[in-house]
């Protein structure tokens, strides 16, 4: 699988973009805030419908603009395919799938898998539990359209839930009609605790190997999946807790608050690991992630790599150049000394300057 052409409008700092990419690496090479992260932010969105960054459609749209149009061309097991995404303002995002309007956005899931890699993402295990749910939800919604419609729909009746318990504080005729939602998030939330821990039991035994193999044995890593509540004990639970929901206005109970576990040499590196370990740690899932969706869609992913070489120092960045010889790789970076020196082969060069790409 291989992203061949992508196509922007109005999108960010650009106003109009076309580039081809090679099917292994290609470099975005410039100074900071040049318009590096947004290509890569497109072609995530292109991908998953959403930013990899905490942001509304309309924050991507240029200033000024209303509408913003995404188009990628992606070949995947020798069959070409074209995604058209539309961002508006004050409306709803379109997106088409080789030229047919798609109703629902999580069909458009599993076409194109993609993991991006930022240095935020080597704070991931020194970071809150968000983060880590975050790295959790982001890939098992690419590679389950099931998961993400139960996600969604969990969301959906948590939001509900918790609007309903704040208006309950002030009219208590409307307890109710609690028990009615208190049985859907219960219904949602089981789904998403068993998909979650199915995620991490996958992800076990690579991210086992892969430590392994960039710390030389000398470490032992185990991750754990680490729900608030049980699945089949979320219905008790959450009624147990409802006087406190009562209180503070708000579910304190479900998957909003599961964590993943990281340990090495039996401590928990959350709290008691150094920086070093941390950041081996949070590499040591992004790799062992590569591995796990080469393994479950029988196919190569795409790599994002947006900056991440420069915060590695040698050890880690040659575990992380060691994974992508057969990946087609898009970089980000402020220079492309580092390739050169690892001998790396760059298919595709590109200079960006404010929102300009010119390609070497």
């Amino acid at each position: 699988m291989y992203i061949e052409k992508i196509y922007l409008e109005n999108f960010r700092n650009y106003k109009k973009l076309e580039a081809d990419f090679s099917d292994r690496i290609n470099i975005l090479y410039g100074d900071n805030a040049q318009g590096k992260t947004n290509i890569l932010e497109a072609l995530y969105v292109g991908a998953t419908t959403r930013s990899h960054r905490p942001v509304k459609d309309k924050d991507m749209i240029l200033f000024g603009e209303e509408e913003s149009h995404i188009r990628i061309e992606v070949k995947k097991r020798n069959i070409g395919h074209r995604v058209d995404m539309h961002l508006r303002k004050g409306k709803s995002k379109t997106v088409m799938i080789d030229g047919i309007p798609i109703r629902r956005t999580s069909e458009l899931f599993g076409l194109i898998n993609i993991i991006f890699f930022s240095p935020e993402d080597l704070a991931i295990v020194k970071e809150g539990p968000a983060e880590r749910r975050r790295f959790m939800d982001m890939e098992l919604c690419q590679l389950s359209r099931i998961y993400y419609s139960n996600l969604a729909d969990y969301n959906k009746v948590l939001n509900q839930r918790n609007n309903l318990l704040r208006s309950i504080s002030y009219n208590r005729s409307l307890m109710d009609t609690l028990e009615v939602w208190d049985e859907q998030l219960v219904t949602y939330g089981k789904r998403v605790i068993e998909e979650r821990s199915n995620f991490i039991d996958m992800l076990r035994e690579l991210v086992i190997r892969v430590h392994g193999e960039i710390t030389e044995g000398r470490e032992n890593i185990e991750i754990k999946y680490e729900p608030q509540v049980k699945a089949d004990d979320l219905s008790d639970v959450l009624l147990d807790r409802r006087d406190m929901d009562l209180k503070y206005a708000t579910t304190t109970t479900g998957p909003q608050r599961d964590d993943i576990g990281i340990y090495i040499d039996g401590k928990d590196v959350r709290a008691y690991g150094s920086q070093g370990q941390q950041r081996t740690a949070a590499l040591t899932l992004k790799l062992a992630e590569i591995e796990l969706v080469r393994s479950v869609i029988n196919d190569t992913p795409i790599l994002l790599l947006d900056d991440v070489m420069s915060e590695l120092d040698t050890k880690r960045r040659n575990a992380l150049l060691g994974t992508i010889n057969n990946l087609q790789t898009i970089v980000t970076c402020t220079g492309y000394d580092d390739f050169i020196k690892e001998r790396i082969p760059m298919d595709n060069i590109f200079h960006v300057v404010k929102g300009s790409v010119n390609k070497m």
